[in-house]
């Protein structure tokens, strides 16, 4: 689970990134079967979330059981089951029960020295001998009996295929091949059939035919096939998606298998680059959008009690709180990490800064420093009700539900009137989908403080999930009249209008979003520019505006996720998949955690395997373009 920023309407910021090319009815080049990825969660600008484990079971509050939990580490989806149909041969015959007692084909001269040994097979373990002519008695034999003889290879080696015999068939091929007087793409394509099937597969082998079959007919979607096959079982999955997608694009979209292909690889390809990046990549802060969402999430308090004088432990930790104050993130990590090497003088003072390490190590998805500094805080102070709220959202990463309602439970056990509890405990029962259960705990944190306003936009987005679409929107607008300079309200009200295709009414509700940000004195929430972008984009297919809006909100945030996914996805409606690449790429450095930047990763490879496409067949991006538009409508 990300780190628990303020709400998000469903669908979420990220999902609309992600769907509104569909939406439109613009389809992606590869299709939106092959490029579906991410869900709907109700986090500032992150990926979706899938079930996590339901075996465990918590009672809440409320007195309902409930189990299970979501996670972003879960969002790719159920594992897809590995599928490897049996490739067929081209032109197989179906053999009578006395195929092997045929007579040879007479092509002059002896025939048992030009064709298939004719000999009376007494079982399924006899092969025949194949003994094509001599370089000599090819040299002097007619074209066209050459041309027979090749054909007759190739009709045994059918056969042979057909009865299982993989071996005898790759023979008969391969006399095909050395026989006929101009190499014909199917022989070396069935024969790759046959090395597909043997035991063990000889992929390399496949690889080479197919190589060979392609070099003669480019568009021979079989050997396409095959070879991605081969490939793909030798773990080269970026050529396999190379030549999953050219065979899928080429068959128009219409094989099931190819495209089932094209998903299958890409998740392999995917997860394990992001589990190499992630073993490699050196920890960093996420978007100041963000991580001032996260912050934003908790109401202020006071600053621990020190000794007087302050120690130096001490007064590196206040100036880690003013920096926090200040939102300058990457001082305040660097003081908090510098005054836990140094003497703290009070438990209480040790607890806020292992309590604040701990957070900026989950908002780096360092899930298991985190939970260290946030049980030792707790350790220090067990009543500190904060680093418990943070510790059951470590769980919920963790894909542990149950552990986090303990800590809930244990939070409210310690102060039951600290109205951030319920808050974060309704976040969690959000992505659970208990909306219900979810919108009580709003209430109830808004009981204890009627001025956070995140409760009350939590509250209407939780009414809204639940279909009650007539109190979800009075209570955002009771929301907006009781804090009218809050930017957040307007933004998420916009939302929730954008959702329902009241277009004109969003982008008036984002524009004064982002008025009410500009009005800030430094660090303005970028979120409501790319939202406006969005819904000029689906309201007036303004790709210009959608671009600008973006543009801007990179210029003031460079590291904003949902900025970049944007414009991504602009570029691919404008067909510039070069530029779409580099942006996917650079979605995947802002990645913060493993699922979403599998998400981001899917995208690039796919459009990277597009752009391969296009430039290995460039007759056909007229043509792929104009399937990508039918697809859409």
């Amino acid at each position: 689970m990300p780190p628990a920023a303020p709400p998000e309407p469903a669908p979420g910021i990220v999902d609309r990134v992600q769907s509104f090319v569909a939406e439109n009815k613009t389809a992606l080049l590869i299709g939106a079967g092959v490029l579906a990825a991410g869900g709907a969660a109700y986090y500032v600008a992150t990926a979706g979330s899938s079930s996590a484990s339901t075996d465990k079971k918590k009672k809440g509050s409320s007195g309902k059981k409930r189990s299970g939990g979501k996670s972003v580490r879960d969002a790719d989806g159920p594992i897809l089951e590995e599928r490897k149909p049996k490739p067929q041969v081209d032109e197989e015959p179906v053999p009578g029960p006395n195929y092997w007692r045929r007579a040879p084909l007479n092509v002059g001269g002896d025939p048992e020295k030009f064709a298939v040994n004719s000999e009376e097979l007494t079982g399924d373990d006899r092969e025949p001998e194949v003994a094509p002519p001599t370089a000599e008695a090819l040299a002097v034999m007619p074209l066209e009996e050459r041309k027979e003889l090749a054909a007759s290879y190739k009709t045994k080696g059918n056969a042979a295929y057909s009865t299982k015999k993989f071996t005898a068939a790759a023979k008969l091929y391969t006399a095909a091949i050395e026989v006929t007087p101009k190499p014909e793409p199917v022989y070396y394509s069935n024969r790759a059939a046959c090395y597909v099937n043997m035991v063990p597969p000889q992929y390399e082998q496949v690889v080479a035919d197919c190589d060979e079959a392609l070099k003669l007919d480019p568009n021979y979607v079989k050997a396409l096939n095959r070879r991605a096959m081969a490939l793909e079982g030798l773990h080269r999955y970026s050529e396999a998606l190379r030549d999953y997608t050219a065979a899928t694009i080429l068959d128009k979209f219409t094989n099931q298998g190819a495209s089932q292909s094209v998903e299958r690889v890409l998740k392999k390809l995917t997860t394990a680059k992001a589990s190499e990046i992630v073993a490699t990549r050196e920890p960093r802060l996420p978007s100041y959008t963000f991580v001032s969402a996260y912050f934003a999430a908790f109401r202020p308090r006071e600053a621990p009690k020190v000794s007087d004088p302050p120690s130096t432990g001490d007064s590196t930790l206040l100036l880690a709180l003013d920096a926090l104050k200040a939102e300058d993130y990457q001082h305040a990590l660097s003081f908090v990490n510098e005054s836990l090497t140094q003497d703290i003088s009070t438990k209480e003072a040790r607890a806020e800064a292992l309590n604040l390490r701990g957070t900026f190590h989950f908002l780096m998805s360092d899930v298991d420093k985190a939970a260290t500094d946030l049980q030792e805080s707790i350790a220090l102070m067990p009543g500190f009700t904060q680093s418990l709220v943070k510790l059951a959202s470590v769980h919920m990463e963790k894909g542990e539900p149950s552990k986090a309602f303990e800590a809930f439970d244990a939070a409210i056990s310690a102060n039951a009137d600290d109205p951030d509890i319920y808050y974060h405990r309704g976040q969690v029962l959000f992505i659970m989908n208990e909306f219900a259960d979810a919108a009580e705990n709003y209430t109830k944190s808004s009981s204890l403080d009627d001025g956070f306003v995140f409760s009350h936009i939590q509250l209407a987005v939780a009414l809204y999930k639940s279909q009650n679409l007539a109190n979800s929107m009075a209570t955002f607008r009771r929301t907006l009249k009781a804090f009218p300079t809050r930017s957040e309200p307007q933004n998420y009200y916009g939302e929730l209008l954008l959702d329902q295709g009241r277009f004109e009414e969003a982008v008036e509700k984002f524009d004064k979003a982002i008025e009410l940000e500009q009005a800030k004195s430094h660090h303005p929430n970028v979120l409501p520019l790319v939202n406006k972008g969005l819904a000029l984009y689906q309201w007036k297919q303004d790709l210009g505006a959608a671009e600008r809006c973006c543009t801007e909100a990179l210029r003031i945030d460079s590291d904003c996720e949902a900025a970049v996914a944007t414009l991504a996805q602009l570029a691919l409606q404008q067909g510039n998949i070069e530029k779409a690449v580099e942006l996917f790429g650079r979605q995947a450095e802002l990645a913060r955690s493993e699922p979403e930047l599998v998400n981001a990763l899917t995208y690039q490879f796919a459009s990277e395997s597009q752009l391969e496409f296009m430039k290995t067949y460039p007759g056909m991006a007229a043509e792929l373009r104009a399937m990508a538009m039918a697809m859409g409508t």
